[in-house]
């Protein structure tokens, strides 16, 4: 799995094609879709028309929590590999904690056994969902997708995921622009000692971190831009700096422990 891959949260599903081309044009190897981002057609028609082989491309989709009760889990596994267009997907997540997540990730784990997945994982998942479903499931997550960027960099669950195995792995690296992000002076400062901007630098921090990142653009450059870190490496004096800047608390969305958010959860529709 490539530690850098490009995320296609919000991005329209007219766009997705072009953008996914652009993606695995600039060396995206990695894309990161989901069924509620309803754009997995015009991912799997990139991967189809982008010039790269499918074996060399690493699929993550997510199984929306509306999906996991009784027979609902497998057969929208099945959609997705029919809007993708392939015949399997390299990782695919709980993409959240609610619902019925034992039946769900244990479809997961058939699809797992059937080949029509090669790794599943879990999304959004605190502490204690993590744990809980460690415990009682066969396969252990080798992956938990959850927000983390400078801001919250969830130096609890890493620990607990560590213990247990689960790879840690960032969705929003750029807090979308929350608290001032792109303008952060510290980030700015130590990207220019490197010659990088400051989001450079953020996500070159997650890495060092050992956490996967798929920042999202729907601009070629700035896809560009966010892949090229692998040419310097941040001081421990710079890690140390970046490390201050975590609030210890969400910034671009509440605790999933909230009620306010469990409610509006339960308001989605059925996909």
């Amino acid at each position: 799995m490539p530690m850098l891959g490009y995320g296609v949260y919000q991005v329209e599903p007219s766009e997705a094609r072009r953008c996914v081309e652009d993606a695995l044009a600039v060396g995206y190897r990695m894309i990161d879709t989901a069924q509620m981002y309803r754009n997995e057609e015009g991912v799997g028609e990139a991967i189809k028309a982008g010039g790269v082989s499918r074996e060399d491309i690493f699929l993550v989709d997510k199984v929306w929590f509306t999906n996991y009760a009784g027979g609902d889990a497998a057969r929208s596994i099945d959609e997705s590999l029919r809007k993708l267009g392939t015949d399997y997907i390299d990782l695919m997540l709980l993409h959240q904690p609610f619902g019925d997540r034992y039946n769900g990730y244990r479809a997961l784990e058939d699809a797992l056994k059937a080949g029509k997945v090669r790794a599943i994982g879990v999304s959004n998942f605190l502490p204690d969902h993590l744990i809980d479903l460690c415990h009682f499931m066969d396969v252990t997550p080798a992956v938990n997708q959850v927000e983390t960027h400078a801001f919250f960099q969830h130096t609890e669950l890493r620990r607990y995921m560590d213990e247990l195995g689960v790879r840690h792995m960032s969705w929003g690296p750029f807090a979308e622009g929350a608290n001032g992000f792109f303008t952060n002076e510290t980030l700015r400062a130590i990207g220019e000692k490197y010659g990088k901007t400051g989001a450079q630098a953020a996500l070159r921090y997650l890495l060092q971190r050992d956490i996967i990142i798929i920042p999202k653009s729907v601009h070629k450059d700035r896809m560009a831009q966010n892949f090229d870190i692998f040419d310097f490496e941040l001081s421990e004096a710079d890690m140390s700096e970046i490390l201050k800047l975590d609030t210890g608390h969400p910034v671009v969305m509440p605790s999933h422990h909230s009620g306010e958010v469990a409610k509006m959860f339960m308001g989605f529709p059925k996909l």
